[in-house]
């Protein structure tokens, strides 16, 4: 993007309040692009994806083409 564009916009800002509050919004964005902390892993909690998906009745039942192996 242009930086022209940006000032502009920054110029059509009257309120001190949305300056400052773009100025913050800068900061947290410059505070992602040079962080060279590592992003952070969630760990899964047990039961976690309890309920979205379900398994048929006969699961554990024998596969057709695996008889003349049994």
């Amino acid at each position: 993007m242009n930086e022209l564009i940006l000032y502009s916009r920054l110029q059509m800002l009257t309120s001190e309040h949305l300056q400052t509050e773009l100025l913050l919004f800068i900061d947290e964005l410059l505070q992602k692009q040079f962080s060279t902390k590592p992003a952070v892993k969630r760990i899964p909690r047990f039961g976690c994806a309890k309920g979205t998906f379900q398994m048929s009745n006969d699961f554990d039942a024998p596969l057709d083409d695996f008889k003349e192996y049994m």
